[in-house]
């Protein structure tokens, strides 16, 4: 049971049509389709190739150049390759987060700036960002937005990022959508099997989240006082659950958990296969112990009552187990 699907997504078998490749004096019309397809779904008029990688992101940066404010909120090599923008020598703003996980968009009044990468949800916890109120207070800035997990705010959005692997599973190159703000690329640059991965992730990517309040409420049952929250599960994506165990350390859970099938996650795919947790929950103003008792979630498949309460369960025992072994 994969209850985290932006960080163990459903890949498939990869199958791969030959009419893809891309050859330097032919029209490649199947790969041109796809493309035009693409632009026309989300209306947006150009897309580029890049790596989302921190060298990826930071070559993505030189290329537009400029002045930027980065949230605190977003992917770990997105913030790594803020930083090393900033030691070039151009300038950069870090919007922090609130103790509650949102944003602090009024760190955003009185900057000017070219470029804002802020996306409609915080990476790791999911709480929601009103990607409005950011056009409302620095209209002026074109706004880049990690838009993977959710295309609900993708009108507001002038630079849109979908990040391959957390869609995929395979790490391609990633989707840049824009009108115009970057520079046409050569053949070498475009991945075609790229394109083909994302496209049929998001074609297929459907979830059932009318059973999150269920899902809540059997883990305080089973849990009681050692089950809390670092946001509150309503104000984060509706088929996205986080929250914290106490006195123990995630990734022990994620080990238990993983012998029984079922795949959770502490931190966002950057962190994953590191010894340390993600920087989220250190940015709303928790400590690095802290940080390692949270737990996130995100529902793909339908659960019925039993499953929820099975879950939970197991859940509960395993945590138990651990704090037993611990002590």
């Amino acid at each position: 049971m994969k209850l985290n699907s932006y960080q163990y997504p459903n890949i498939q078998t990869l199958q791969l049509d030959k009419s893809l490749s891309l050859e330097p004096l032919q029209d490649n019309f199947p790969f041109e389709k796809k493309v035009r397809d693409f632009k026309m779904q989300f209306d947006f008029n150009d897309l580029n190739f890049f790596s989302f990688t921190i060298e990826g992101l930071l070559g993505f940066m030189c290329k537009l150049k400029g002045k930027i404010a980065v949230s605190l909120g977003e992917s770990q090599a997105l913030i790594y390759a803020a930083n090393a923008y900033k030691n070039l020598g151009f300038e950069v703003s870090f919007i922090e987060l609130n103790r509650d996980g949102s944003v602090n968009l009024e760190q955003l009044n009185d900057l000017e700036l070219d470029y804002i990468f802020i996306s409609p949800y915080v990476m790791d916890t999911f709480v929601k960002t009103d990607l409005s109120q950011v056009k409302a207070i620095n209209g002026d800035a074109t706004l880049v937005s990690n838009v993977s997990a959710s295309q609900e705010q993708i009108d507001l959005v002038d630079i849109a990022l979908f990040d391959a692997y957390k869609l995929t599973g395979f790490q391609t190159q990633s989707i840049a959508l824009h009108n115009g703000e970057l520079d046409e690329q050569y053949l070498g640059e475009m991945d075609a099997i790229a394109l083909e991965l994302i496209t049929k992730a998001l074609n297929s990517f459907q979830y059932n989240c009318d059973y999150k309040s269920k899902v809540v409420t059997a883990l305080q049952t089973a849990l009681k006082d050692d089950f809390f929250f670092f946001v509150e599960p309503n104000s984060t994506l509706e088929n996205t659950l986080h929250f914290g165990l106490k006195n123990i350390k995630a990734r022990e859970m994620i080990r238990t958990l993983s012998l029984g099938e079922i795949f959770v996650t502490n931190g966002e795919g950057c962190s994953l296969g590191l010894s340390r947790p993600s920087k989220i929950i250190q940015a709303m103003g928790y400590s690095e112990l802290e940080s390692r008792q949270a737990l996130s979630l995100s529902f793909l498949n339908d659960l019925d009552e039993a499953s929820i309460e099975n879950l939970a369960q197991t859940i509960a025992k395993k945590y138990r187990q651990i704090r037993m072994l611990n002590a």
